[in-house]
């Protein structure tokens, strides 16, 4: 039998590739696109861990104040969260994206001016603010361009973003560190949004909107037939089982990242006595987040792979999820060790274990989520965790402050989380697109 040209071949990996290549590839343009922005968004964020050791010294925070700074950044994004899914949904992706993007800079930018806790406390709540945007934008752009059966790889691809920032930042920062000092790395990382937004500006568009993009493609784009949907509440969006589904599971599990974001760099520099340069601390950074590209990515394609043999998305993504719950036990090893490279290992499978979880959970809320009400959904979502990582925010700094610095109980904590947030998603998550009215 001949085969569609609208279905990508079937057979080995390289086969696929070539096969969704062949389709079209307008849609991996518009990921490159959020791919970047996902990048430029965790080299914003990722900065402040790795310079803590230095504006700690400059400005004598206590650990209390490091943990209050992140704590006003999650406020910010658990409002921001919420709001612009909303406004996402209502006004479009390309100008509130754009927007976010242009207002994060400038405050990215304004932490160069700031000289004391209270100031970055003033600009990491604008920051998250206005970040929060990144990942509903994200979401939707991969719900809007790509089907099921590709969905887990490209969100996997995009979110390896924050791990290439994550990876990047350690990298680059000691150089301009020690060339200009801590304002002009906050500088040069604001000229960067600038530069991503004359690239958004001028080449996204929606799918039925897109100047170049190929029928055949688009037709692949929009193959699933959804029921017909209309215009629904922000209260009837919240009365939906799936949305719970996802709100609460991701709740559980999305602060666990932040965690590492925050406070690994200063668990690696206290452990193990390491400074801020490119081999010391640099070098097991860009180990770890290396590997959590690698489970980014990885990630989706095993679900892809068990929806390319016939196995329903829904299930495809909930077996994936319970493998890499169980990938992420060996981080309860990272807090006792006293060799380096061991912690580096046990923390790096735990976070490629993570990358590949987020990538599966949130392709699963795509697969019952109608598309029009995508970044509600997720920023509702997001709107949750953030406020799991506000309270787990303080009670890290609580902890390390009652413990004087010891990581065991954090450490031992992270696994308990994901199983907990499987079950509920076992439970909760539809298994299909409802029809949604008033």
């Amino acid at each position: 039998m001949e085969r569609s040209s609208m279905t990508p071949a079937s057979g080995g990996i390289g086969d696929k590739i070539r096969g969704a290549m062949a389709v079209g590839k307008t849609r991996w343009g518009m990921l490159a696109l959020v791919f970047f922005a996902t990048t430029l968004n965790y080299i914003d964020r990722a900065a402040l861990g790795v310079m803590q050791p230095i504006l700690a010294k400059e400005m004598s925070w206590t650990a209390m104040d490091y943990a209050n700074i992140n704590f006003w950044f999650q406020v910010g994004y658990a409002i921001g969260f919420v709001l612009q899914g909303r406004l996402i949904d209502r006004i479009g992706v390309k100008r509130v994206f754009f927007c976010a993007v242009l207002l994060w800079s400038l405050a990215t930018g304004a932490h160069g001016l700031a000289t004391s806790a209270a100031g970055f406390m003033v600009c990491r709540f604008i920051l998250g603010l206005t970040e929060a945007a990144n990942y509903p934008a994200c979401v939707k752009t991969t719900r809007l361009w790509f089907p099921a059966g590709e969905r887990a790889v490209a969100t996997g691809i995009f979110n390896a973003g924050t791990n290439v920032g994550a990876m990047f930042t350690p990298m680059l920062l000691p150089l301009i560190l020690h060339a200009w000092g801590w304002q002009a790395a906050f500088l040069c990382m604001s000229a960067l949004g600038g530069i991503w937004l004359l690239f958004w500006a001028l080449k996204y568009f929606n799918p039925e909107d897109h100047p170049t993009v190929k029928q055949s493609e688009l037709d692949y784009i929009q193959k699933e037939v959804e029921p017909e949907q209309s215009r629904v509440s922000f209260s009837t969006i919240l009365r939906m089982r799936g949305t719970w589904a996802f709100a609460l599971a991701y709740s559980m599990t999305a602060p666990v990242f932040w965690f590492y974001l925050y406070w690994l760099p200063p668990f690696l520099n206290q452990q193990y006595n390491l400074g801020i340069n490119v081999t010391q601390m640099g070098i097991p950074l860009i180990i770890i987040y290396l590997t959590a590209d690698f489970g980014s990515v990885g990630g989706g394609i095993l679900s892809s792979f068990l929806i390319g043999r016939g196995i329903n998305p829904i299930k495809a993504r909930l077996m994936s999820m319970f493998l890499f719950a169980c990938c992420i036990i060996g981080v309860i090893m990272a807090a006792g060790s006293s060799n380096l490279w061991v912690a580096v290992a046990a923390i790096s499978l735990a976070i490629g274990a993570h990358q590949a979880w987020t990538a599966n959970i949130w392709s699963l809320v795509m697969d019952y989520t109608p598309k029009h009400m995508m970044s509600t959904v997720f920023g509702f979502g997001g709107m949750c965790a953030a406020i799991g990582g506000m309270f787990m925010t303080q009670l890290v700094g609580h902890i390390l402050t009652a413990t004087n610095n010891n990581y065991t109980v954090l450490f031992t904590m992270i696994p308990a989380m994901y199983f907990i947030a499987l079950i509920w998603m076992y439970f909760m998550a539809p298994r299909k697109i409802p029809t949604v009215t008033q």
